[in-house]
């Protein structure tokens, strides 16, 4: 086990430039959580809406791709980590098991329960934002992956991936506010995902309403109270998940600007910023989203430094607390207790990939 940690923080402590952070070993570590969930039926938390008698099922039957790894949203984005890995490790040994696993969920039978799942009635706001956002970023590691199999996959989620975006672009023009928490129902981070969707299938329909909430909701921001993070139960910061997003949408020099009034206390040079988060007890299912918290802030604080200008002295304390989240973070990635195996596996690749230069 220790030489196993050891591995992963060693990874975790790799420039963000390499083009390769990722060991194999990791890999394979990080695609078996997710080869042990993606199918397991229980434990399970179904987040669901009884219409009538009929609707007393099991996960399985109700939402037949999507219902392992405890929850939906985890299971869908336990399938986006074994398209990733599979995709970016094509002869690892993991790679068949993955390739079989995602060939056994996408079928177009199961699809089309799913899509019939979600345009049931009272279902208006399933998975909203969270878990819709998690569908449309393994519609597009799918798209992105150029292999015949993946392209068949792609046809075949297709019509969830065209239903979760309907369902997006509709409740966009209608939310009047952003919502700013630390869990699942922030907003700022799912536009981040749904963002970057956006921009690989060229729907200039959705990246202007992303646009338009961006001006409306986030703009104006000056002064945010990030010394209030985390609160107990955050796996997302509200705070840098709300640049992370506005990054993508501006232009560097425009977001730097921007930047400067939002964080106005981030270091110009390399002194201590923002510590990672504690966690007391990993087997405890929100205590343990403050791992996931150091490993989005890790992100996040990455990504904020590549949207900066290239000389913008603020990347160097960006950089120096991103490493110090992910260090804190990945060794606890280990699937050791299911409540933290489920989905941290997820949150660990998201942050070791998303600098390669074939990866979103």
């Amino acid at each position: 086990m220790r030489k196993a940690l050891l591995l992963v923080l060693s990874i975790a402590v790799t420039p963000p430039a390499v083009a390769n952070p990722l060991s194999a070993d990791a890999a394979a570590r990080f695609a078996q959580l997710a080869l042990d969930c993606v199918q397991r039926e229980y434990p399970n938390k179904i987040s669901h809406v009884l219409a009538s008698d009929d609707d007393v099922r099991p996960a399985r039957e109700l939402t037949p791709v999507f219902y392992g790894c405890f929850d939906w949203h985890s299971d869908v984005h336990g399938h986006w980590l074994l398209a990733r890995l599979a995709r970016l490790y094509p002869d690892a040994p993991f790679a068949r098991p993955a390739r079989a696993a995602l060939a056994r969920s996408f079928t177009p039978t199961g699809v089309a329960a799913e899509v019939a799942y979600l345009e049931g009635p009272g279902r208006a706001s399933f998975e909203r934002p969270y878990g819709l956002a998690w569908l449309l970023a393994l519609a597009a590691e799918l798209r992105v992956w150029d292999d015949a199999d993946a392209r068949a996959w792609s046809t075949t989620l297709a019509p969830l991936e065209r239903a979760a975006a309907a369902r997006l672009a509709a409740w966009l023009p209608k939310l009047a506010y952003p919502i700013r928490t630390g869990e699942h129902n922030q907003t700022a981070f799912s536009f981040g995902l749904t963002w970057d969707w956006a921009v690989i299938t060229g729907d200039t329909a959705m990246q202007a309403l992303l646009r338009e909430k961006a001006d409306a909701f986030y703009r104006r921001d000056r002064n945010c109270p990030i010394a209030f993070e985390p609160s107990g139960e955050d796996f997302l910061s509200p705070c840098l998940a709300e640049a992370d997003f506005m990054r993508r949408v501006l232009a560097p020099a425009e977001f730097a600007a921007w930047l400067k009034g939002f964080l106005p206390g981030l270091p110009r040079a390399a002194k201590p910023w923002l510590a990672p988060g504690i966690v007391t007890d990993r087997s405890d299912p929100k205590l343990a989203h403050i791992d996931g918290l150091n490993l989005s802030r890790a992100w996040m604080l990455r990504g904020i430094a590549r949207g900066l200008p290239a000389r913008d002295p603020r990347r160097v304390a960006l950089e120096s607390a991103a490493t110090a989240h992910a260090e804190a973070a990945l060794p606890a990635v280990t699937g050791e207790h299911y409540e933290g195996g489920h989905w941290l596996g997820t949150f660990a690749v998201y942050l070791m990939t998303q600098n390669w230069r074939n990866a979103r």
